[in-house]
């Protein structure tokens, strides 16, 4: 019945790609009670997951990658400079762990290739064509709604 879900965490480690890998001492996690519908059980188990994770001075990362992180995500960090991210999906605390840890790497996958630069290009000759044949017809249509005779 449980979902299948695979650990992200390996070695005491969040591999997220080749480049980043974040030990799990750097994540503080607290369980609380979920939400929703589950009986009396819900009522006395403490499933739901927060991640803590100090993203502002953690040393696992680079600073360019730190940047995108604040910038993309700077919602989710406090002002103390936590990255939070909560799971209640399961009714499994371990299964809603590592949901959490897999919510943040895939984020941090989301960031880690700083962006292309845009490389400036030149409308085509077809494409300014265009654009002045619909600037003449769009002058010409106005030049019809005048009255003979205003334009002088």
């Amino acid at each position: 019945m449980a979902a299948t879900h695979t650990n992200p965490a390996r070695d005491g480690h969040l591999v997220v790609d080749s480049g980043v890998s974040i030990p799990l001492t750097e994540f503080d996690f607290e369980y609380m009670r979920s939400s929703g519908p589950g009986g009396q059980k819900v009522n006395k188990t403490s499933t739901k997951v927060r991640l803590r994770w100090r993203v502002l001075c953690s040393p696992s990362i680079d600073e360019g990658l730190r940047e995108r992180i604040r910038e993309t995500f700077g919602t989710r960090i406090t002002g103390e400079g936590e990255f939070l991210v909560t799971s209640q999906r399961t009714r499994d605390r371990e299964t809603n762990r590592s949901d959490c840890l897999e919510k943040l790497a895939e984020m941090i996958r989301q960031v880690s290739s700083p962006p292309r630069k845009r490389r400036p290009t030149r409308p085509t000759r077809a494409s300014k064509e265009r654009r002045l044949k619909q600037k003449k017809q769009r002058s010409r249509q106005k030049q019809m709604r005048s009255r003979p005779g205003d334009g002088e």
